[in-house]
């Protein structure tokens, strides 16, 4: 452990932030990493809590009480390492993901959780300046072709993997960059894109080859607008080529909302917003971009897509923004007693809703209003929960001015015939048909296909998804060598 008393000698550090008068004038990340002896104060007051549930309140089981201890006693490189062993990505996580170990934390009962992840960021900043993240290629060469179908962080993680295993692994990807939603779905104020690009280096390295632009199966025609393909690959190709195929596409299908007007010029899903505006960061002259600009923004839909949305919209300039909520405002504090170390049903306030605009909760979409088309108005009711069911409330009817609605209500299950055209099972979610543990280990109905990350288990987070790209590499050797090495 770190310091015996540190917990006791020492508050939670909390992560700093650019104003948000400065921030909003550019795209950048505006979350400052902690200095080493923050990280260090932050570190000593870790716990000699004998289960340590951090880690298992972690997806990727990351060994968080030994990187901890080591960060307290300035052996960084050794760090590095230990978190390396269970996380491919720490940049990615250590800035985009909600942290559930912290609520798991012991500490967390009584006091402010030790900050996990800021210092999980920390670490893994210190070691690309340091130059210790290098590439590993395999020390010796399988034979064995595997096709990674998606380049988001289940497939990367995959990839990454079966590269070290000896296997010849090459990623097919529908956009024109790899990342999947890292990359088009994370507004780059959250996470800089050139944390992708550094890996892909590493991974092009390692021995990963990464085919951009191609695209496996076929969109549905709702989605022919947000691809940047330029080639077709079959799954008869794939599996005729490759000895196993690993399917990491996301769940990309996104909730709709089929209530009159939405045909009406205005109303759009989430992701057709958030690509364009990252991909103008990057180089793209934006012709027919969607855009928020002196327009009233309502963004329909509570979580982490929604306020990604706000955050854009504030960045360009919307006259103002409300983010609707189905469900009830949950309360600012949630009842520890009852929900440690689970992850707990309370308020969550982003930095996006610090930077302005309003939040409505128990509010219902009754009907888009437009004139000649276009949008101008949306007809709202108030709800009560009872018995599980909605009920409106009488009286409570409203229209409100709105110019442009997005709408993030989460996604569903892969899009397209990706899985009819490979013959895989769906199962009652619409997700690919397959199992975690060591009997079904990853694999589809189809022999020598499998499938991981959102596309499997539907949508969820980033460190699920490396989680899951990390184990299906495991089974995938297993399938092609008879027995495997890799790490589960």
């Amino acid at each position: 452990m770190a310091k015996v008393t540190g917990f006791l000698d020492y508050n939670r550090v909390k992560d700093t932030y650019e104003p948000a008068e400065g921030r909003l004038r550019h795209y950048r990340e505006f979350v400052q990493t902690l200095t080493p002896q923050d990280a260090q104060q932050q570190a000593a007051r870790c716990m000699d809590c004998g289960i340590p549930f951090c880690n298992n309140g972690c997806p990727v089981n990351n060994i968080i009480p030994d990187f901890n201890d080591l960060v307290y006693q300035n052996d960084w490189k050794s760090a590095i390492d230990v978190l390396h062993s269970t996380n491919n990505f720490p940049e990615f996580t250590g800035r985009i993901c909600p942290a559930p170990c912290e609520a798991a934390c012991t500490l967390n009962f009584n006091d402010d959780a030790v900050g996990i992840k800021s210092i999980e960021r920390s670490i893994i900043d210190k070691a690309w300046q340091e130059g210790w993240v290098l590439p590993q290629p395999p020390a010796f060469t399988t034979g064995k072709k595997v096709a990674v179908v998606g380049s988001g962080p289940a497939g990367m993680a995959a990839a990454q993997q079966l590269a070290r295993a000896g296997h010849t692994v090459t990623v097919f990807e529908k956009n024109e960059r790899v990342g999947g939603l890292l990359r088009y779905g994370i507004p780059d104020f959250k996470m800089e894109k050139h944390h992708i690009d550094r890996r892909v280096s590493q991974m092009e390295a390692e021995g990963v080859t990464f085919r951009t632009g191609v695209l496996v199966g076929e969109l549905p025609a709702e989605m022919k607008v947000t691809s940047h393909h330029t080639e077709m690959v079959s799954p008869d190709e794939l599996k005729a080529e490759f000895d196993a195929v690993l399917l990491s596409g996301g769940a990309e299908h996104p909730r709709d909302l089929p209530v009159p007007g939405r045909e009406l010029s205005g109303v759009h899903f989430a992701m057709e917003f958030l690509p364009q505006q990252n991909r103008v960061n990057h180089g793209w002259a934006g012709d027919g971009q969607l855009v928020a600009t002196d327009k009233n923004v309502i963004v329909i839909g509570g979580g982490d897509t929604g306020s990604d949305c706000m955050g854009t919209s504030h960045r360009q300039g919307a006259k103002n923004v409300t983010q609707f909520e189905l469900m009830p405002m949950p309360p600012e504090e949630e009842f520890k007693p009852l929900s440690w170390p689970y992850w707990p049903y309370r308020l969550r306030t982003s930095s996006s809703h610090e930077e302005g605009g309003q939040r409505q909760f128990a509010i219902a979409t009754r009907e888009f209003v437009g004139e000649n088309g276009k949008l101008t108005g949306i007809r709202t009711v108030r709800v009560e929960w009872e018995n599980g069911k909605m009920v409106e409330m009488p009286d409570t009817e409203e229209l409100l001015p709105a110019d442009l609605v997005l709408l993030a209500m989460g996604f569903m299950s892969p899009v397209g015939g990706i899985l009819e055209k490979f013959g895989v099972e769906r199962d009652g979610r619409g997700n690919a048909q397959a199992g975690t543990d060591d009997e079904s280990g990853y694999a589809t109905s189809v022999p020598g296909v499998f499938a991981a990350g959102d596309m499997r288990r539907g949508q969820s987070l980033v460190v699920w998804a490396i989680r899951e790209g990390r184990q299906a590499a495991r089974e995938v050797d297993r399938f092609l060598m008879g027995s495997t090495a890799l790490p589960r």
